[in-house]
């Protein structure tokens, strides 16, 4: 695998990705830096987690269909905020990391069938004295910028008028650094990222995940629109499996084993929404 270098044409929505793959002798697939445990950094430059197995599932799938082994996968870092237009553009063919599947971005991307479920909720230092949401009234609260997360802490700040403070981290460990730093009191983001980043903390010890759960939103793999073919080889990947039981023990791998770089064990098992998603293979979104 190979780093991206540069960035692709303009490639308009409806563009068929697999002859671009065929064609350019490259399948480019996006990762992001910090997303633990579904797309992240743990050592070196090579990114792992949970959405990467499946990313690269998916490339082995697309070596197969197009006869070309010695396809080249190149590896194209993104943030919340860049990944939409990199695939829209052309930049990077699948996105991988920790993206909810909901309609407004349905309008501009596809999303491919629903591999998790998790909801926003609040990381705090221990020592902070924030348990719920009604504890940041007036206070700076962290979140991280081009995230649905965003959105819904700001929906929640206006319509209970708690004249919270929102501040934008660049990634998630820039937010998580806000209120390391003492600039933000919480950090409201996915519970599954919340967890992640704690494993991965300087001191795990001193922070927790806190407050009610504010909306339960599905992630999935993100494609570029109106490609019925490479949409059915991804659904196909990952149908297939959800369908074997080898989704199952990726999941093990990732959230009920220890993990890279500092073995910790998310030990969290699979919701009920995705067992259920397992069976039904629905890409349907969030609102």
């Amino acid at each position: 695998m190979v780093l991206a270098a540069g960035l692709a044409a303009a490639m308009p929505a409806g563009a068929d990705t697999l002859q671009k793959i065929a064609e350019s002798g490259q399948i480019t697939l996006a990762y992001r830096e910090s997303s633990v445990p579904f797309s992240y950094l743990a050592a070196g430059s090579t990114p792992e987690g949970f959405s990467v197995d499946i990313a690269n599932a998916v490339a082995d799938a697309v070596k197969k269909q197009l006869k070309k082994p010695d396809l080249k996968v190149a590896l194209q870092a993104v943030t919340s905020q860049n990944r939409i237009p990199l695939l829209t553009n052309g930049t990077i063919d699948l996105e991988c990391g920790s993206t909810t599947n909901n309609t407004v971005r349905g309008k501009d991307v596809q999303f491919a069938i629903n591999h998790f479920y998790t909801g926003t909720r609040l990381l705090v230092k221990k020592t902070s004295g924030i348990k719920n949401y009604a504890d940041l009234a007036k206070k700076n609260v962290a979140s991280t910028s081009g995230t649905t997360n965003a959105q819904v802490i700001r929906k929640y700040n206006t319509e209970k008028n708690l004249g919270m403070e929102i501040q934008l981290g660049k990634d998630h460990d820039d937010s998580m650094l806000l209120v390391e730093s003492g600039r933000a009191v919480a950090f409201a983001m996915d519970d599954i990222l919340l967890f992640g980043l704690i494993g991965n903390a300087k001191n795990p010890a001193e922070w927790e995940v806190v407050g009610d759960s504010l909306q339960v939103e599905p992630y999935a793999c993100m494609l570029r629109k109106d490609d019925p073919q490479f949409q059915q080889l991804v659904n196909g990947v990952i149908g297939g499996m959800m369908k074997s039981g080898q989704f199952e023990k990726l999941y093990t791998k990732w959230f009920m084993s220890p993990i890279p770089p500092k073995g910790q064990n998310l030990n969290l098992p699979m919701s009920k929404e995705l067992r259920d998603n397992i069976k039904a293979l629905s890409d349907k979104p969030a609102v």
